[in-house]
């Protein structure tokens, strides 16, 4: 009982990713994505292949969308243009925060836990969604590719947030929904929380280095007891 307090009250901060771990935005990723393969004379995937197409990078997601015969520097970033011409417009049609994620969130902020987000989307949509979807709770940073340090799985971005706070690495909980960011989670020092609502499996999320893997957004409260 006394073990398990102690491991609760000793985080004081979370970084979540956002794709997949804050936000359901499959839907309108695969459908930017879909609208700039056509537009290139491509075929579409299917919604669910984006689950794998997703979660390193747009450069990577581009490059993994197109034909492997059409995997050039220029058509590359071609269809980079493209999809963030077609997600300008899509981005807030279907994306939503998982179910649970406000009711948690809420409980975090009460208990004065310092709420962070790091993705690797890029940073004009990763701060326009949690402008448009997550404005009401106070998140002190929010970071995508392109802010001025290195993507995940390089753990740059996650200890910056860590610098700026002021808070040691050991004392955050890295939530995400890929091996990208379990890795990342451990490179910086950090406890690695997978989530099975989002992108990947349980097996990716073990291999990758999950330190424990949950179902729930509410279980997640069991590291901040009181």
């Amino acid at each position: 009982m006394n073990t398990h307090k102690k491991a609760c009250q000793e985080f004081k901060a979370v970084i979540f990713d956002l794709d997949g771990t804050l936000l359901d935005t499959l839907r309108d990723i695969a459908d930017s994505m879909n609208s700039a393969l056509e537009s290139m004379g491509y075929p579409p995937h299917d919604v669910d292949a984006y689950k794998h197409l997703t979660g390193e990078g747009v450069a990577q997601m581009a490059e993994r969308s197109l034909p492997p015969a059409a995997r050039d520097d220029a058509a590359i970033e071609d269809c980079i243009r493209r999809f963030r011409s077609a997600y300008v417009e899509n981005y807030m049609n279907h994306s939503r925060p998982y179910e649970g994620i406000p009711e948690l969130l809420d409980i975090l902020a009460g208990r004065k836990i310092s709420l962070n987000i790091l993705s690797n989307k890029l940073d004009d949509f990763t701060k326009l969604l949690a402008r448009n979807l997550l404005s009401r709770w106070p998140f002190s940073h929010v970071l995508g590719s392109g802010a001025g340090f290195p993507r995940k799985p390089d753990p740059s971005g996650a200890l910056l947030i860590a610098r700026e706070l002021n808070i040691r690495p050991a004392e955050f909980i890295y939530v995400g929904d890929t091996a990208t960011d379990m890795l990342t989670a451990a490179a910086a020092g950090m406890h690695a929380v997978g989530v099975l609502w989002g992108f990947r499996e349980e097996a990716e999320l073990r291999e990758g280095g999950a330190a424990e893997v949950i179902q729930s957004p509410s279980e997640l409260l069991a590291h901040f007891m009181t």
